[in-house]
């Protein structure tokens, strides 16, 4: 059993090319070390992509029937969905490793994929949000919550585009 965190994106069937290229910019701005989906939609729209940072380059972009299949025995499964008796997001302890699995931008995971998950969290909006929106969110609570030591000049250095050289003036 590895101590390395293992953070895996999973999409059931998305359908639009936007949101799985936005996913898989949050999935590098956050480190995930896998995005996976599976169903049809996407792969025929695939040619649509958005991944405007090349995050392919650095982490796979897999499709899989199972989303799954293959996983390390301690990678605990996370659904993110409206479901009665779902936790919400702020109450939930994110697992070391983990795989999130997120429905379809219009539709829901089916209930057998959500009866085998550890755990099914919800973002408590009114009405749901944007898919890569989501993914952006949870992939952000889960950074706000961890114990993670964040040296923020070295993080403004290698994050921001060569066009902002903005600094905050010492008071």
């Amino acid at each position: 059993m590895s101590t390395q965190s293992t953070v895996i994106i999973g999409l059931y069937n998305p359908k639009n090319p936007t949101n799985v290229g936005a996913v898989m910019r949050a999935a590098g701005c956050y480190e995930a070390t896998q995005v996976r989906y599976n169903g049809t939609r996407y792969n025929r729209a695939m040619k649509f992509q958005t991944d405007t940072k090349n995050v392919h380059e650095r982490i796979q972009l897999v499709d899989m029937p199972d989303l799954t299949a293959g996983l390390e025995d301690d990678v605990e499964i996370v659904c993110v969905e409206f479901a009665i008796g779902a936790t919400s997001l702020p109450s939930f302890v994110h697992p070391k490793k983990a795989i999130y699995l997120f429905g379809p931008e219009d539709g829901s995971l089916p209930q057998d994929v959500v009866d085998k998950a550890h755990h099914v969290v919800y973002v408590p909006t009114v009405g749901c949000m944007n898919l890569a929106a989501t993914v952006n969110v949870l992939l952000y609570d889960r950074l706000a919550k961890s114990a993670r030591e964040i040296d923020d000049n070295q993080t403004i250095l290698a994050s921001r585009d060569n066009k902002n050289r903005l600094k905050v003036k010492e008071i």
